[in-house]
């Protein structure tokens, strides 16, 4: 019976090889839900769990060519999402510490001013700026949550995308805004996280 079993994977995972279509769509459907499962016990969080999934499955069709799969298809899945969960919590805790390390800053320059009103105001301006200078969608989901003070999965809802969608829109634009707003980026995230 387990030959049968094995067999049947092998010619799945030959087919998947090759790009085709149905026999990915086959072996998505017999594991997904368990998966999901799977990471919803880790994070506690149904659609991060099925988020995180996708994205296993997503790297799985696009590294098709090159699978190398030693143990069972089974196993190589459930590894594989244990990483992804272990990767999410890592970008997790540095989005965090770089928070807290921003509010730390400001908080120091707050209580030990060295600049003029007038910079501040100008620094305010320079913000406004280059935050209109980000991608529509990345401008709207960092201002939902910056300025309106939405969460995660409210914006998510209000725009029609996933959770994880809003969190990568947001990171791009904390990324760019440091870039290109730095001696004034801990203004915004102190006042208004």
């Amino acid at each position: 019976m387990k030959t049968d079993i094995r067999d049947i994977e092998k010619t799945l995972l030959q087919g998947l090889k090759k790009g085709d279509q149905l026999y990915f769509k086959i072996l998505f459907d017999e594991h997904y839900a368990w998966l999901c499962n799977y990471v919803y016990k880790l994070c506690q969080d149904q659609a991060l769990s099925e988020d995180l999934v996708q994205n296993v499955f997503l790297r799985i069709w696009e590294k098709r060519a090159t699978l190398n799969v030693n143990t069972s298809f089974k196993n190589y899945l459930f590894r594989s999402c244990h990483n992804e969960f272990l990767m999410h919590v890592r970008k997790k805790k540095q989005e965090i510490a770089t928070l807290d390390a921003l509010k730390w800053e400001t908080l120091f320059e707050i209580h030990h001013p060295s600049q003029e009103e007038n910079v501040s105001e100008q620094n305010w301006v320079k913000l406004e700026a280059a935050i209109e200078r980000l991608p529509e969608k990345c401008k709207e989901v960092f201002k939902l949550s910056r300025l309106q003070q939405k969460k995660h999965k409210e914006i998510a809802q209000i725009m029609g995308i996933s959770t994880k969608t809003v969190e990568v829109h947001i990171t791009k634009a904390l990324r760019f805004l440091k870039a290109n707003a730095t001696s004034f980026l801990s203004l915004l995230l102190f006042g208004l996280i």
